[in-house]
Protein backbone atom coordinates (compact mmCIF):
# COMPACT_ATOMS: atom_id res chain seq x y z
CA UNK A 1 0.00 0.00 0.00
CA UNK A 2 1.07 3.57 -0.78
CA UNK A 3 1.99 5.83 1.66
CA UNK A 4 0.47 9.89 1.76
CA UNK A 5 1.82 12.43 4.03
CA UNK A 6 1.14 12.34 7.56
CA UNK A 7 -2.79 14.19 8.43
CA UNK A 8 -4.35 15.00 11.67
CA UNK A 9 -6.71 11.70 12.83
CA UNK A 10 -10.16 11.69 15.12
CA UNK A 11 -9.68 11.75 18.62
CA UNK A 12 -11.04 8.17 18.91
CA UNK A 13 -8.11 7.03 17.19
CA UNK A 14 -5.20 8.27 19.47
CA UNK A 15 -7.85 7.01 22.38
CA UNK A 16 -7.81 3.70 20.87
CA UNK A 17 -3.68 3.76 20.85
CA UNK A 18 -3.86 5.09 24.71
CA UNK A 19 -6.16 2.71 26.40
CA UNK A 20 -4.57 -0.30 24.25
CA UNK A 21 -1.39 0.83 26.30
CA UNK A 22 0.43 1.29 22.94
CA UNK A 23 0.66 5.18 23.74
CA UNK A 24 0.43 7.64 26.51
CA UNK A 25 -1.46 10.88 26.96
CA UNK A 26 0.68 14.04 25.04
CA UNK A 27 2.44 11.38 22.94
CA UNK A 28 1.34 12.11 19.05
CA UNK A 29 2.38 10.06 16.72
CA UNK A 30 2.65 10.58 12.97
CA UNK A 31 -0.73 8.82 11.37
CA UNK A 32 -0.01 8.10 7.72
CA UNK A 33 -2.48 7.13 5.27
CA UNK A 34 -2.26 3.86 3.18
CA UNK A 35 -3.83 3.78 -0.07
CA UNK A 36 -4.87 0.56 -1.71
CA UNK A 37 -7.86 -0.80 -0.31
CA UNK A 38 -11.72 0.60 -0.71
CA UNK A 39 -13.24 -0.96 2.04
CA UNK A 40 -11.72 0.58 5.36
CA UNK A 41 -9.59 3.08 6.79
CA UNK A 42 -6.18 1.93 7.22
CA UNK A 43 -2.68 3.95 8.90
CA UNK A 44 0.97 3.49 9.41
CA UNK A 45 1.34 5.05 12.89
CA UNK A 46 5.10 6.00 13.98
CA UNK A 47 5.75 5.94 17.18
CA UNK A 48 8.46 6.95 19.59
CA UNK A 49 9.44 3.16 20.07
CA UNK A 50 7.66 0.79 17.31
CA UNK A 51 5.46 1.74 13.85
CA UNK A 52 2.30 0.16 14.30
CA UNK A 53 -0.52 -0.73 11.12
CA UNK A 54 -4.11 0.62 12.60
CA UNK A 55 -7.16 -0.16 10.73
CA UNK A 56 -10.84 0.62 10.86
CA UNK A 57 -13.94 -0.69 8.28
CA UNK A 58 -16.08 1.59 6.44
CA UNK A 59 -19.42 1.52 6.37
CA UNK A 60 -19.77 2.54 2.88
CA UNK A 61 -17.08 0.96 0.05
CA UNK A 62 -14.84 3.46 -2.04
CA UNK A 63 -16.41 2.09 -5.38
CA UNK A 64 -18.40 3.53 -8.23
CA UNK A 65 -21.46 1.36 -7.44
CA UNK A 66 -23.63 1.51 -4.47
CA UNK A 67 -21.85 -0.51 -2.13
CA UNK A 68 -22.48 -0.63 1.95
CA UNK A 69 -21.06 -3.51 3.88
CA UNK A 70 -21.44 -3.68 8.15
CA UNK A 71 -18.92 -2.27 10.12
CA UNK A 72 -19.07 -5.35 12.18
CA UNK A 73 -16.70 -7.16 10.42
CA UNK A 74 -13.56 -5.65 11.63
CA UNK A 75 -14.07 -7.32 14.65
CA UNK A 76 -14.10 -10.47 12.38
CA UNK A 77 -11.28 -9.76 10.31
CA UNK A 78 -9.51 -9.43 14.00
CA UNK A 79 -10.86 -12.73 15.11
CA UNK A 80 -9.58 -14.66 11.98
CA UNK A 81 -5.99 -12.87 12.46
CA UNK A 82 -5.51 -13.88 15.65
CA UNK A 83 -6.81 -17.32 14.53
CA UNK A 84 -4.70 -17.72 11.85
CA UNK A 85 -1.48 -16.64 14.12
CA UNK A 86 -2.04 -19.53 15.88
CA UNK A 87 -1.75 -21.72 12.88
CA UNK A 88 0.55 -20.46 10.53
CA UNK A 89 2.10 -17.30 12.61
CA UNK A 90 4.68 -15.97 9.56
CA UNK A 91 2.08 -15.98 7.43
CA UNK A 92 0.09 -13.09 8.77
CA UNK A 93 0.86 -9.76 10.79
CA UNK A 94 1.10 -9.92 14.19
CA UNK A 95 -2.11 -8.92 15.96
CA UNK A 96 -1.73 -6.23 18.82
CA UNK A 97 -5.05 -4.76 20.13
CA UNK A 98 -8.47 -4.32 19.21
CA UNK A 99 -11.70 -1.72 20.17
CA UNK A 100 -14.49 -3.52 19.39
CA UNK A 101 -16.90 -0.39 20.14
CA UNK A 102 -14.86 1.46 18.14
CA UNK A 103 -14.30 -0.70 15.34
CA UNK A 104 -10.76 -1.05 15.36
CA UNK A 105 -7.63 -2.94 15.74
CA UNK A 106 -3.86 -2.55 15.52
CA UNK A 107 -1.57 -4.87 13.96
CA UNK A 108 1.93 -5.01 13.06
CA UNK A 109 3.38 -3.22 10.37
CA UNK A 110 5.41 -4.43 7.29
CA UNK A 111 7.56 -2.60 5.41
CA UNK A 112 7.31 -2.77 1.79
CA UNK A 113 11.00 -2.19 1.26
CA UNK A 114 11.09 -5.99 3.17
CA UNK A 115 7.53 -7.38 2.09
CA UNK A 116 6.51 -5.98 -1.44
CA UNK A 117 3.15 -6.45 -2.47
CA UNK A 118 2.46 -9.64 -4.99
CA UNK A 119 -0.22 -7.99 -7.22
CA UNK A 120 2.55 -5.37 -8.27
CA UNK A 121 5.16 -7.82 -8.91
CA UNK A 122 2.20 -9.72 -11.17
CA UNK A 123 1.50 -6.99 -13.03
CA UNK A 124 5.32 -5.52 -13.48
CA UNK A 125 5.84 -8.90 -14.91
CA UNK A 126 7.88 -10.77 -11.83
CA UNK A 127 6.26 -13.85 -11.66
CA UNK A 128 7.36 -17.13 -9.22
CA UNK A 129 4.98 -19.79 -9.32
CA UNK A 130 6.77 -21.06 -5.97
CA UNK A 131 4.77 -18.09 -3.95
CA UNK A 132 1.09 -19.75 -5.09
CA UNK A 133 2.54 -23.44 -4.26
CA UNK A 134 3.11 -21.66 -1.07
CA UNK A 135 0.00 -19.54 -0.32
CA UNK A 136 -1.91 -22.62 -1.13
CA UNK A 137 -0.02 -24.53 1.58
CA UNK A 138 -0.82 -22.19 3.70
CA UNK A 139 -4.52 -21.69 2.87
CA UNK A 140 -4.95 -25.68 2.79
CA UNK A 141 -3.45 -25.57 6.71
CA UNK A 142 -5.87 -22.76 7.60
CA UNK A 143 -8.64 -24.46 5.84
CA UNK A 144 -8.33 -28.58 7.56
CA UNK A 145 -7.50 -26.60 11.00
CA UNK A 146 -10.57 -24.81 10.81
CA UNK A 147 -12.69 -27.72 9.36
CA UNK A 148 -15.89 -28.71 11.14
CA UNK A 149 -15.12 -26.82 14.07
CA UNK A 150 -18.41 -26.19 16.04
CA UNK A 151 -16.76 -23.14 17.90
CA UNK A 152 -15.41 -21.26 14.87
CA UNK A 153 -18.78 -21.94 12.84
CA UNK A 154 -20.45 -20.11 15.91
CA UNK A 155 -17.66 -17.29 16.13
CA UNK A 156 -17.65 -16.57 12.27
CA UNK A 157 -21.50 -17.00 11.62
CA UNK A 158 -21.32 -14.05 8.97
CA UNK A 159 -23.58 -14.77 6.49
CA UNK A 160 -25.40 -11.82 6.43
CA UNK A 161 -22.05 -9.89 5.84
CA UNK A 162 -20.34 -12.52 3.38
CA UNK A 163 -23.83 -12.04 1.12
CA UNK A 164 -23.25 -8.14 1.39
CA UNK A 165 -19.36 -8.20 0.71
CA UNK A 166 -19.03 -11.45 -2.00
CA UNK A 167 -21.58 -12.89 -3.03
CA UNK A 168 -24.74 -9.97 -3.87
CA UNK A 169 -21.73 -7.03 -5.29
CA UNK A 170 -19.92 -10.13 -7.64
CA UNK A 171 -22.60 -12.92 -8.52
CA UNK A 172 -25.87 -11.56 -8.19
CA UNK A 173 -24.98 -7.75 -9.74
CA UNK A 174 -23.52 -10.14 -12.64
CA UNK A 175 -26.95 -11.96 -13.15
CA UNK A 176 -28.51 -8.41 -12.83
CA UNK A 177 -26.57 -8.00 -16.26
CA UNK A 178 -26.56 -10.75 -17.77
CA UNK A 179 -30.67 -12.24 -17.59
CA UNK A 180 -29.69 -15.58 -19.26
CA UNK A 181 -26.74 -16.51 -17.22
CA UNK A 182 -28.78 -15.60 -13.82
CA UNK A 183 -30.63 -18.79 -12.83
CA UNK A 184 -27.48 -20.45 -12.95
CA UNK A 185 -25.68 -17.73 -10.87
CA UNK A 186 -28.38 -17.73 -8.42
CA UNK A 187 -27.85 -21.44 -8.32
CA UNK A 188 -24.53 -20.73 -7.60
CA UNK A 189 -24.92 -18.23 -4.78
CA UNK A 190 -27.69 -20.85 -3.02
CA UNK A 191 -24.59 -23.62 -3.11
CA UNK A 192 -22.19 -21.52 -2.19
CA UNK A 193 -24.47 -20.04 0.97
CA UNK A 194 -25.31 -23.34 2.34
CA UNK A 195 -21.67 -25.11 2.90
CA UNK A 196 -20.30 -24.15 6.12
CA UNK A 197 -17.05 -26.35 6.54
CA UNK A 198 -14.27 -24.36 7.54
CA UNK A 199 -13.06 -20.96 7.96
CA UNK A 200 -13.07 -18.87 4.72
CA UNK A 201 -10.64 -15.62 4.22
CA UNK A 202 -12.96 -14.01 1.44
CA UNK A 203 -10.83 -12.16 -0.40
CA UNK A 204 -7.26 -14.03 -1.42
CA UNK A 205 -6.15 -11.89 -3.91
CA UNK A 206 -2.51 -10.88 -4.77
CA UNK A 207 -3.22 -7.16 -3.51
CA UNK A 208 -3.43 -9.01 -0.28
CA UNK A 209 -0.63 -10.92 -0.32
CA UNK A 210 2.56 -9.75 1.04
CA UNK A 211 6.08 -11.27 -0.79
CA UNK A 212 7.47 -11.75 2.76
CA UNK A 213 11.68 -13.14 3.34
CA UNK A 214 9.89 -16.20 4.63
CA UNK A 215 7.19 -16.80 2.26
CA UNK A 216 3.72 -15.07 1.68
CA UNK A 217 1.56 -13.23 4.03
CA UNK A 218 -1.93 -12.59 4.23
CA UNK A 219 -3.85 -9.30 4.87
CA UNK A 220 -7.07 -7.93 4.85
CA UNK A 221 -9.60 -10.96 6.28
CA UNK A 222 -13.21 -8.11 6.08
CA UNK A 223 -14.87 -10.91 4.52
CA UNK A 224 -13.92 -13.84 7.07
CA UNK A 225 -16.61 -16.53 7.02
CA UNK A 226 -17.20 -19.91 8.10
CA UNK A 227 -18.52 -21.51 4.58
CA UNK A 228 -17.44 -22.49 1.56
CA UNK A 229 -13.51 -23.25 1.26
CA UNK A 230 -14.36 -23.54 -2.86
CA UNK A 231 -14.66 -19.61 -2.93
CA UNK A 232 -11.11 -19.03 -1.59
CA UNK A 233 -9.42 -21.29 -4.25
CA UNK A 234 -11.81 -20.17 -6.75
CA UNK A 235 -11.03 -16.44 -5.86
CA UNK A 236 -7.47 -16.34 -6.14
CA UNK A 237 -7.29 -18.52 -9.36
CA UNK A 238 -9.60 -15.85 -10.30
CA UNK A 239 -6.73 -13.65 -10.12
CA UNK A 240 -4.20 -15.83 -12.05
CA UNK A 241 -6.18 -15.98 -14.93
CA UNK A 242 -7.29 -12.37 -14.76
CA UNK A 243 -3.24 -11.46 -15.06
CA UNK A 244 -2.74 -13.55 -18.04
CA UNK A 245 -4.71 -10.47 -19.73
CA UNK A 246 -2.41 -7.88 -18.74
CA UNK A 247 0.67 -9.20 -19.99
CA UNK A 248 -0.42 -12.40 -22.24
CA UNK A 249 3.26 -12.98 -23.39
CA UNK A 250 3.34 -14.35 -20.15
CA UNK A 251 0.51 -16.31 -19.73
CA UNK A 252 2.63 -19.82 -19.12
CA UNK A 253 3.97 -18.03 -16.00
CA UNK A 254 0.26 -16.96 -14.71
CA UNK A 255 -0.92 -20.18 -15.31
CA UNK A 256 1.93 -22.00 -13.75
CA UNK A 257 1.07 -20.10 -10.46
CA UNK A 258 -2.05 -21.60 -11.15
CA UNK A 259 -0.78 -24.90 -11.49
CA UNK A 260 1.14 -24.52 -8.10
CA UNK A 261 -1.42 -23.06 -5.90
CA UNK A 262 -3.55 -25.97 -6.77
CA UNK A 263 -0.73 -28.75 -6.13
CA UNK A 264 -0.05 -26.62 -2.82
CA UNK A 265 -4.04 -26.72 -2.18
CA UNK A 266 -5.11 -29.73 -2.98
CA UNK A 267 -2.09 -31.95 -0.94
CA UNK A 268 -4.44 -34.16 0.33
CA UNK A 269 -6.95 -36.78 -1.10
CA UNK A 270 -10.89 -36.40 -0.22
CA UNK A 271 -11.00 -33.06 -1.61
CA UNK A 272 -12.65 -33.78 -5.36
CA UNK A 273 -15.89 -31.97 -4.17
CA UNK A 274 -14.26 -28.49 -2.85
CA UNK A 275 -12.78 -28.68 -6.62
CA UNK A 276 -15.71 -29.12 -8.09
CA UNK A 277 -17.25 -26.12 -6.65
CA UNK A 278 -14.22 -24.17 -7.24
CA UNK A 279 -14.64 -24.71 -10.96
CA UNK A 280 -18.01 -24.08 -11.08
CA UNK A 281 -17.86 -20.84 -9.54
CA UNK A 282 -14.09 -19.90 -10.89
CA UNK A 283 -15.72 -18.81 -14.69
CA UNK A 284 -18.75 -16.81 -12.65
CA UNK A 285 -16.03 -14.84 -10.58
CA UNK A 286 -14.06 -14.09 -14.18
CA UNK A 287 -17.41 -12.21 -15.56
CA UNK A 288 -17.98 -10.22 -12.39
CA UNK A 289 -14.76 -8.87 -12.37
CA UNK A 290 -15.89 -6.90 -15.36
CA UNK A 291 -19.45 -6.54 -14.70
CA UNK A 292 -19.79 -6.64 -10.88
CA UNK A 293 -19.55 -4.07 -8.74
CA UNK A 294 -16.09 -4.56 -8.54
CA UNK A 295 -14.26 -4.41 -11.94
CA UNK A 296 -10.61 -5.01 -11.73
CA UNK A 297 -8.88 -1.78 -12.63
CA UNK A 298 -6.27 -2.95 -14.91
CA UNK A 299 -8.50 -3.82 -17.65
CA UNK A 300 -8.77 -0.84 -19.67
CA UNK A 301 -9.82 -1.67 -23.41
CA UNK A 302 -12.24 -3.92 -24.35
CA UNK A 303 -10.77 -6.20 -25.92
CA UNK A 304 -9.82 -8.30 -22.72
CA UNK A 305 -13.70 -7.81 -21.36
CA UNK A 306 -14.78 -9.10 -24.65
CA UNK A 307 -12.55 -12.23 -24.48
CA UNK A 308 -14.15 -12.78 -20.68
CA UNK A 309 -17.69 -12.44 -22.08
CA UNK A 310 -17.25 -14.88 -24.64
CA UNK A 311 -15.27 -17.09 -22.47
CA UNK A 312 -17.38 -17.49 -19.25
CA UNK A 313 -20.68 -17.98 -20.06
CA UNK A 314 -20.22 -21.50 -21.30
CA UNK A 315 -18.51 -22.71 -18.57
CA UNK A 316 -21.25 -20.75 -16.02
CA UNK A 317 -24.01 -22.83 -17.50
CA UNK A 318 -21.78 -26.18 -18.06
CA UNK A 319 -19.11 -26.00 -15.50
CA UNK A 320 -16.05 -28.19 -15.70
CA UNK A 321 -15.28 -30.85 -12.66
CA UNK A 322 -11.64 -29.91 -13.39
CA UNK A 323 -10.24 -26.61 -12.45
CA UNK A 324 -7.22 -28.10 -14.68
CA UNK A 325 -9.38 -27.63 -17.40
CA UNK A 326 -10.44 -24.37 -16.91
CA UNK A 327 -6.89 -22.87 -17.31
CA UNK A 328 -6.53 -25.35 -20.76
CA UNK A 329 -9.52 -23.81 -22.24
CA UNK A 330 -8.33 -20.41 -21.01
CA UNK A 331 -4.96 -20.53 -22.55
CA UNK A 332 -6.19 -21.38 -25.83
CA UNK A 333 -8.60 -18.58 -25.31
CA UNK A 334 -5.55 -16.41 -24.41
CA UNK A 335 -4.15 -16.91 -28.30
CA UNK A 336 -6.54 -14.85 -30.38
CA UNK A 337 -4.92 -12.05 -27.90
CA UNK A 338 -1.19 -12.97 -29.06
Amino acid sequence: MAENNNVPVAPELQDFLISAGLSSAGVVGRWIPLTGGVSSDIWKVELPDCTLCIKRALPKLKVADDWEAPVSRNAFEWEWLKFAAEQVPAAVPAPIAHDVEAGLFAMEFLPEAEHPVWKQQLLDGLVEPSIALALGKVLAKLHSASSNSSLLAKAFATDESFFAIRLEPYLLATARRHPGLAQRLEQLVETTAAHHEALVHGDISPKNILVGPNGPVILDAECAWYGDPAFDVAFFLNHMLLKCLVNPHLKTRYLDCYGEFFDGYFCNDGMEAIEQRAAALLPALLLARVDGKSPVEYLVSEQPKRLIRDFAPPLILAPPLKLARIAQLWSEALDSLV
